[in-house]
């Protein structure tokens, strides 16, 4: 079994070929394709970690959608001060299918 570990909006995450995974928004509408920098892959027994073999991989994906993410409500409330605050946040999501991982 083939997957890597590649850098995806400040985190890191496990794809291998046909993995349907959700990263922070990325440039581009549904039907495009990007690569992501891999910081490990693994083929099998052997792992390859060097940063000079690792500048010959690549591992293409294609956006699926972006959406947002589900309401995140944040409250504030200090006791007998009469002091409330409510926020809400929504985060902007693109879901994107692994198609391929080049080595």
């Amino acid at each position: 079994m083939v997957y890597a570990i590649v850098r995806a909006g400040g985190r890191q995450e496990k794809v291998s070929v046909g993995d349907l995974v959700t990263l922070d928004r990325v440039p581009g509408g549904a039907g495009s394709t990007f690569e992501l920098p891999a910081l490990l892959l693994v083929d099998g027994d052997q792992v390859t970690s060097a940063a000079a073999d690792l500048a010959k991989v690549t591992v293409t994906a294609e956006v699926i959608e972006n959406f947002r993410g589900p309401k995140i409500v944040i409250q504030k409330f200090k006791n007998k001060t009469g002091y409330k605050k409510r926020q809400g946040y929504r985060s902007s999501l693109t879901k994107v299918k692994v198609t391929s991982i080049n080595s």
